[in-house]
């Protein structure tokens, strides 16, 4: 138990240089953008001239964002 407890929450976010609740923030910000892009795109498949760009741009944001992490 002890060491799932250590590869859950400790392993992961050490790997990418963060505790646990600067990588929860992150994850969590990252998480909501996603929902808004999706929001987007959802909008976007019933009326095809909103939102063309809205759902693309975010994920190349998000992509950078996460690339230069």
């Amino acid at each position: 138990m002890r060491q799932f407890f250590h590869r859950a929450f400790i392993e992961h976010p050490q790997s990418v240089d963060e505790t646990y609740f600067e990588h929860l923030g992150f994850a969590l910000k990252f998480a909501c953008s996603l929902f808004v892009a999706g929001l987007a795109a959802l909008v976007h498949a019933f009326i095809p001239c909103a939102c063309e760009r809205t759902a693309s741009n975010k994920i190349k944001e998000l992509h950078t964002r996460l690339h230069n992490r």
